[in-house]
């Protein structure tokens, strides 16, 4: 079995997936994994043994969903060559005839006769949808509540109200894949970030090639101007690139040789030779557009409310409107056939599109709008959960500050064995420890000894003492490289000749390393990562969005971790933390104060970043840990575009909020109106769909940056 993912056209909604889940059960050799109705995909598991890949497409095609090209979305047919469409125009043209002839003065059969084919051919679709939706599925859904209520208008005698009905009914279900589509343009912006082909070296040769055709390992290249057309390593050549596409960031970055290069970045003024490190379906853009789409089928809480609630909800309305015509004629009195069409009335009335629709309409574009500008959010649920959140946590190192520490002081210690080597020695063995770790401070260590000229001396032994620092053993001897509490508690060290130094470095916001053997220390070195310069900025706009206490979780000493605290504005500060700690401070403003955030890098962060509420990875793009683990990924390493994500899910909310208050208040209004006999059915039919256009345009406006 081959697992195969296909865009296929005219797949709109749930009606479309179960009709197509319907046709591919009846094919040989084919597994419905699962249906995308948002991104207007199918996956599935083919044994082409039983049916070749060709066979399945024609299927495909001849149920009404032919496949398109994996980078072209499926486009929704021009209105004038829609079925929907021209049935719906074609229902309005028949019910105006139907009323001018009204006016003429000929026999009512002919108007009656008009309008009847203005029902069939108007209402053909979505009644079809119900039949199926009854059959196949056992439900009642809002389609069968229309065409109910077109029969039995009719059937009364309201012919006319029974085209109307119909006629404007069937404009909505005409508008559903265009209203789609326009949700999917975030999506489609993406996907056309990356060229559709690319000028490769190959034997000494330029060949140009599609993008899908590039191999890990071909060499490309990217004039001026152009778009990367997949993830790689640039091998020659120095440009600014705009990564605003894919991260957001505003400001081009310098790329020169060794430096790696993101699909669908924009080279700027020279000319860069790129070895691919991965294939365009394995591609930076390629994984945003597959998780988007995943996410907008991972439905929200209040979005699962409500598809559960209209699953009692229609059949309860139907079983309302047969009470109303059968019962309160007998309970109140009146003309069977006025307590009928009161129950007709109800029955449109009554029936939830604007409700069911006002969710997912806004979550897919809010979950598209996000990734388009550099957050990817993997789902509906955290939609929700990020916009709960009061506490914002965020680690230190690489999040708070740049997450490239320099060395700033290196001063000699006391006792041991140190005083017989000189300080290149000691610097040498620090760095020989240190170049096995991949701690940011121990690169830090690394890169100093490098701008020393000194080279690294070879150790046996290493071992990385988690939370404390490294050890390993040199010319036969244990050697520790680490925070001085892990001299001062493990191997019981006074550091009384040190602690002044100590002290003054920290209260500089400096990280103090020390380096020395169980006899003492040998010597002292001070590292400083710098702030971010927007770090002050976006704490204050994290306070701004409605956020009541920002926490830093912080591996550092408690002097440095407070300096750094005043420096930005942090509210709290938890410092000398493990990673097991970091878990449990989470666990407890969960408690304290409900929805927490956690900021972190997605790998060294994981523990905590699974324990919070919200797990947020900073400067994901490319790094295919922090894309898998987190459940909000920023794909810049700017705090700034944590705020974008806490506005975008509060406004997102806000609107879905509303549109729920203005359904449930239509329904209301009409309900009561309807039973009262207070609207007609055109006034219902009119109420309704105006209620429902309305709310689908609230919620595309999360479209808008």
């Amino acid at each position: 079995m081959q697992n195969v993912d296909l865009r296929v056209a005219n797949l709109d909604c749930e009606h479309d997936a179960a009709r197509l889940r319907r046709g591919l059960e009846r094919v040989p050799g084919v597994e419905i994994l699962q249906v995308f109705p948002s991104a207007a995909k199918v996956r599935i598991a083919l044994d082409e043994a039983r049916t070749s890949r060709a066979e399945l497409e024609s299927h495909l095609a001849a149920s009404g969903f032919p496949v398109s090209n994996e980078r072209e979305r499926p486009q929704s047919l021009p209105p004038w060559k829609n079925p929907k469409v021209l049935a719906s125009v074609a229902s309005g043209l028949l019910l105006l005839a139907g009323w001018a002839i009204s006016w003429t003065g000929v026999s009512s059969a002919v108007s009656t006769g008009i309008y009847f084919v203005s029902v069939v051919v108007g209402g053909f679709y979505f009644g079809r949808e119900a039949v199926q939706e009854l059959v196949y599925e056992r439900r009642i859904g809002i389609e069968l509540l229309m065409s109910v209520a077109a029969v039995v208008a009719f059937a009364l005698g309201q012919a006319a109200e029974a085209a109307m009905l119909v006629f404007l009914y069937s404009i909505s279900e005409a508008l559903e894949g265009y209203t789609e589509e326009k949700t999917r343009a975030a999506i489609k912006a993406l996907m056309d970030l990356t060229p559709k082909r690319a000028t490769v070296r190959r034997n000494g040769q330029e060949v140009e090639i599609p993008v899908e055709d590039i191999q890990a390992g071909d060499v490309f290249l990217v004039k001026p101007g152009q778009s990367v057309a997949t993830d790689g390593e640039v091998i020659t050549g120095r440009s600014s690139v705009n990564q605003a596409p894919v991260t957001g960031e505003s400001v081009p970055v310098e790329k020169e040789p060794g430096d790696a290069v993101f699909a669908g970045s924009i080279n700027g003024e020279g000319a860069l030779d790129v070895r691919a490190t991965k294939t365009f379906a394995e591609n930076t853009v390629s994984r945003i557009i597959q998780m988007v789409e995943e996410a907008q089928e991972k439905k929200g809480k209040s979005q699962r409310f409500i598809e559960r609630f209209g699953t009692w909800y229609s059949p309860a309305v139907l079983l309302g409107g047969v009470l109303i015509a059968v019962l309160l004629p007998l309970v109140l009195g009146g003309e069977w056939l006025t307590w009928v069409t009161r129950a007709t009335v109800f029955i449109v009335a009554a029936a939830p599109c604007a409700l069911v629709i006002s969710i997912p309409i806004t979550l897919v574009a809010s979950l598209g709008t996000g990734a388009r500008n550099g957050v990817l959010i993997k789902g509906g649920v955290h939609v929700e959960e990020l916009a709960k959140v009061k506490v914002v946590a965020l680690d230190k190192t690489g999040t708070i500050t740049r997450g490239e520490p320099e060395v700033t002081d290196v001063l000699p210690g006391r006792g041991g064995s140190g005083a017989t080597h000189s300080m290149s020695d000691m610097l040498a063995v620090a760095a020989g420890i240190e170049r096995r770790s991949q701690h940011p401070l121990a690169m830090a260590v690394v890169r100093y000894a490098e701008a020393q000229s000194i080279t690294p001396d070879e150790v046996d032994d290493f071992r990385s003492l988690t939370g404390a620092g490294a050890s390993a053993r040199w010319n036969g001897s244990a050697v520790y490289v680490g925070k001085p509490d892990f001299f001062q508690k493990e191997l019981r060290l006074g550091l009384d000749a040190v602690k002044e130094d100590i002290q003054r470095l920290q209260s500089e916001g400096k990280t103090v390393i020390l380096i020395g053997d169980e006899k003492g220390v040998w010597a002292l070195m001070a590292i400083r990562d710098n702030v971010r310069p927007n770090a002050r900025d976006a704490v204050q706009a994290l306070h701004a969005a409605g956020i009541q206490k920002v926490v830093m979780l912080t591996g550092d000493n408690e002097l440095t971790a407070q300096a750094i605290a005043r420096e930005i504005g942090i509210d709290e500060v938890y410092s000398d933390l493990k990673p097991e700690d970091k878990v449990s401070k989470i666990r407890e403003l969960a408690k304290r104060y409900g929805h927490v955030a956690m900021v972190g890098d997605g790998v060294n962060d994981a523990p905590a970043l699974a324990e919070a509420t919200i797990g947020v990875a900073m400067g994901a793009a490319g790094t295919d840990v922090a894309l898998e683990t987190a459940d909000v990924a920023l794909m810049a390493d700017d705090l700034e575009k944590l705020v974008y994500a806490l506005r975008l899910a509060q406004r997102n909310q806000s609107i879905v909020n509303q549109n729920l208050v203005l359904s449930a208040l239509v329904i209301g209004v009409l309900v009561i109106g309807a039973v009262a006999g207070a609207f007609s059915l055109p006034i219902a039919v009119i109420g309704h769909e105006v209620s429902e256009l309305l709310v689908i345009a609230n919620g595309l406006r999360m479209l808008r940056a």
